[in-house]
């Protein structure tokens, strides 16, 4: 029988770099998005043709009851879940500068990138120990994407750096609670990631990578976070709960 993931933010960017991989990994999946079921039809067959049997669980992840649905509805047509990956995420509406960004931003962009992945993993944390404690040799994980922004300051979007600052300390949370089950909790930390999220900055950062940005001379793509997931998720790092896996072409490393 073949293992389940849940990819929150699935359909597309980062999320649909992670599905494509963790399907050629013979993973099952569940994916998550905010859009119409009829519009992600193609992705939805894209990943089937890769070998996976696919549901789509439309929804909110900020949303308390449509956490609730999708995490039943994955109960309902597979009956079982490995693992979690915490993907799905918003930028601010505007960027702004930290001595004038609103609440409103605040709270738009912390109820999904940080409040809705904490709540997601606590509901899915506690199904994966049901499953462990059903069945000895069950083994699941889960992973939090998160970003360089965790650490990496910038002042015109402060709430998206401290919602992902957030979710690095959620990931060592987790992880410390969940040892005794044996299941591994990671952060994945992206770059500079060409994506739709990206896609208004696509000149400034093509200037700041061809400066020296990144030690390595390019964009980082879906894909290169997908392989790293799809590592994590296969079992490849069982003895490293806790860890941060940067994915940033070298950005974070101390230079002279």
């Amino acid at each position: 029988m073949k293992k389940v993931a849940f990819i929150t933010g699935g359909s597309r960017g980062i999320g649909l770099g992670i599905a494509e991989h963790l399907a050629k990994s013979g993973f099952d999946l569940a994916i998550n998005g905010v859009r119409e079921e009829a519009s992600v039809k193609d992705v939805m067959a894209h990943l089937q043709g890769l070998g996976a049997e696919v549901i789509y669980c439309q929804g909110d992840i900020a949303s308390k009851e449509a956490r609730e649905a999708m995490l039943a509805k994955i109960k309902n047509h597979f009956g079982r879940l490995h693992v979690l990956v915490n993907n799905a995420g918003v930028a601010p509406k505007e960027r702004r500068d930290i001595l004038e960004a609103t609440e409103e931003s605040f709270h738009y962009v912390l109820s999904t990138n940080l409040q809705g992945a904490y709540f997601l993993t606590q509901a899915a944390a506690n199904w994966m120990i049901a499953q462990k404690n059903a069945q000895a040799d069950f083994w699941g994980c889960i992973v939090n994407v998160s970003s360089i922004s965790a650490t990496v300051v910038s002042v015109n979007r402060g709430e998206y750096c401290i919602a992902k600052a957030g979710l690095s300390m959620a990931t060592q949370l987790f992880a410390a609670r969940l040892g005794e089950f044996n299941i591994p909790v990671y952060e994945v930390r992206p770059g500079v990631i060409k994506t739709d999220m990206t896609a208004g900055v696509t000149e400034k950062y093509d200037r700041l990578i061809e400066g020296g940005l990144c030690v390595q001379k390019r964009w980082g793509y879906p894909e290169d976070v997908g392989k790293a997931v799809a590592a994590l998720a296969k079992g490849d790092f069982p003895y490293s709960t806790g860890q941060v896996i940067m994915v940033d072409g070298g950005l974070t490393m101390p230079r002279l």
